[in-house]
């Protein structure tokens, strides 16, 4: 399925042509109607001699409505760009023209209107100007026949080149990311919101769950429409009419977007390469305040100049784009920049989720030209550099790469090193080689100094390492990644260096050794005035030189080890035991047996059945 869009000056004949062409009238509204002039978008569709139907989107010419025909230019595959015998090139006819060339519209036709109202000599003259304002754009060369809606005249030519022109162009393809720029929001009878666009980069099916963004509303698709046919699935370059469930158009908007859930993250900062239209007569500054144009969607945009204070009519660079609002973008987008009364240039999109660049840096200046003109390879190792980690699914959609792609890629790229995968499935992490490096470099420095500062503790928990490393939620995937690789090893808890080795100080070593000689004097009832700082006790304990079995409560393992064999021996021969027994048999309080046998049942050596013990 392929969109053509009409383009031209008010009054050349655009939606006339395209009633003559499709048999629909492309004006919908009462207004346009009485005043006989495009004001929003029109739509309507033909089927073409080979078969094939063609989506068409009738633009608005007048200059006050240029930013509803950006809204419907976007999505097209060829456009049809109008101009009327009797008058030749207008202003919009450049304005519209400029448009197209710097979105990138490759393929289009010319249709030289009104051809009854001029001879073959004023109409020679009028190819002539056409060829020559075609010459520098995209559109150079382009196939032109002069029509007359009104006889019929040149509207078999006019079919016949665009059906060989849709002949050459590629269908897009499925990226598996689809996305439905809203171009028009409504309310139909006994099925509720509607909303029109064409459907770039995936395919849409009936009852599939959707999310509409910039808001995140979720959504669901109850039908699907195309030319006023009910369909299942919706391809790629569709114009297409969504039904949607549980959402009030008072919710939706133009330039809102429907995709699949998550995908899509909106921006409010773009860095791209931008184009200052030649014809200009002012240079863009710095800091300027204009109109931000991309899809159906519009903002406005403070525009930083990254390689000088002003660009000059005809000249490129580049830029980032402070929006004033969310938008739902990806990388590879075009945009159009509009001052309030004229299109001034445009480009296309780079980074979608751009941090703020220094200013007049050549290595920033470099990695946007990696992205915007590198390999696959190199695009994807640039957007790791830039914010890393990345989850998998992140990756995918920031790049302007097809999801198969970018996961052949990757896997040549982990491969060779150059990437570092941790963690699984989708949510999988993805470093650059020299972002893992650098990751581990910090840790170990983080690791390293927290031995360096607690030597008696067995390692650094590894909540506080994620927080310090400043990757709090993708921390778990993160610290396993670094001791798959033997970078830290790990204890409960808790992460160390390989080399690492519990050290007490010499005066904690003088307190454990004042301690288990405590312990040795009374190893029944211990004083727990003596019990040593957190540290000192918990490397005693990993060391098997004592047993906590209760807070304030330790005994000697030799101790406990005694207790132990005293309590079985006598549950085996008497077949239970109380805690007044146990105390008489240790002559000790009952606040120490008390906490001893809670720890035997802890650990499933015996079980209290009423107030005796037998063994578990």
């Amino acid at each position: 399925m392929f969109v053509l869009g009409t383009a031209g000056h008010i009054d050349h004949g655009k939606s006339v042509l395209v009633h003559a062409l499709t048999g629909i009238d492309p004006d919908r509204l009462s207004e346009e109607k009485e005043r006989g002039m495009t004001i929003d978008l029109g739509f309507a569709w033909m089927k073409l001699p080979s078969g094939r139907e063609v989506g068409i989107v009738d633009v608005p010419g007048h200059e006050r409505f240029v930013r509803n025909m950006l809204a419907g230019v976007g999505g097209i595959d060829l456009a049809l760009l109008v101009i009327a015998a009797n008058e030749g090139v207008m202003p919009q006819t450049r304005e519209h023209l400029a448009i197209l060339d710097l979105l990138e519209i490759r393929q289009g036709v010319v249709a030289i209107t009104k051809k009854d109202l001029v001879d073959e000599e004023l109409l020679s003259l009028v190819r002539m100007e056409i060829e020559e304002l075609l010459a520098p754009t995209t559109l150079a060369g382009a196939f032109t026949v002069a029509v007359s809606a009104l006889t019929g005249e040149g509207l078999p030519e006019l079919i016949s080149a665009i059906d060989g022109l849709l002949e050459s162009i590629i269908p897009r393809k499925d990226m598996e990311r689809a996305r439905l720029p809203i171009d028009r929001v409504f309310t139909m009878t006994g099925s509720g919101t509607v909303v029109t666009g064409t459907l770039i980069d995936g395919s849409l099916s009936i009852g599939q769950e959707v999310e509409i963004a910039p808001a995140g509303i979720k959504s669901r698709l109850r039908g699907l429409q195309m030319h006023k046919s009910r369909i299942d699935v919706a391809q790629p370059g569709s114009r297409i009419a969504a039904n949607l469930v549980g959402v009030a158009t008072t919710q939706l908007h133009r330039g809102d977007v429907v995709v699949r859930p998550g995908w899509l993250k909106p921006t409010t900062v773009v860095s791209a390469h931008f184009r200052l239209l030649a014809y200009q007569r002012r240079p863009l500054r710095h800091n300027a305040r204009l109109s931000f144009y991309s899809g159906s969607a519009e903002a406005i945009a403070k525009v930083r100049l990254l390689e000088a204070d002003e660009l000059k009519p005809g000249e490129a660079g580049w830029i980032q784009l402070m929006l004033d609002r969310p938008v739902a973008v990806v990388n590879g987008d075009h945009f159009i920049i509009r001052s309030s009364t004229d299109t001034l240039g445009g480009g296309r999109i780079t980074d979608v989720h751009a941090k703020r660049l220094r200013r007049f840096r050549s290595s920033v200046i470099q990695a946007l030209e990696v992205r915007e003109r590198g390999s696959s390879e190199e695009v994807l190792l640039s957007l790791l550099e830039a914010r890393q980690p990345l989850l998998l699914s992140s990756l995918a959609s920031t790049s302007d790469l097809p999801a198969a792609e970018v996961e052949s890629v990757l896997v040549g790229l982990i491969e060779q090193g150059r990437v570092v995968s941790t963690g699984q499935s989708e949510s999988r992490l993805l470093f650059s080689e020299p972002g893992w490096q650098k990751l581990i470099d910090k840790t170990v420095g983080l690791v390293r100094e927290y031995h360096n500062r607690f030597p008696a503790r067995a390692g650094m928990p590894r909540v506080e390492l994620g927080n310090k490393l400043t990757v709090k939620a993708q921390s778990p995937a993160i610290i396993a990644g670094l001791i798959k690789q033997g970078i830290v090893i790990e204890e409960g808890l808790n992460v160390r260096l390989p080399e690492h080795r519990v050290q007490l100080t010499p005066a904690q070593q003088a307190q454990a050794d004042v301690f288990l000689k405590s312990l040795k004097d009374n190893p029944y009832a211990p004083p727990a005035d003596l019990i040593p700082e957190a540290d000192i006790l918990s490397q005693l304990v990993a060391q098997h030189e004592v047993v906590k079995v209760a807070e304030g409560v330790v005994f000697s393992t030799k101790a406990y080890d005694e207790m132990v064999e005293l309590v079985t021996s006598h549950i085996k021969t008497q077949g239970k035991v109380t805690l007044a027994e146990v105390r008489d048999m240790l002559q000790t309080s009952r606040k120490y047996t008390q906490a001893f046998l809670e720890y035997l049942d802890s650990k499933k050596i015996t079980r209290r059945v009423g107030d005796e013990r037998i063994l578990y």
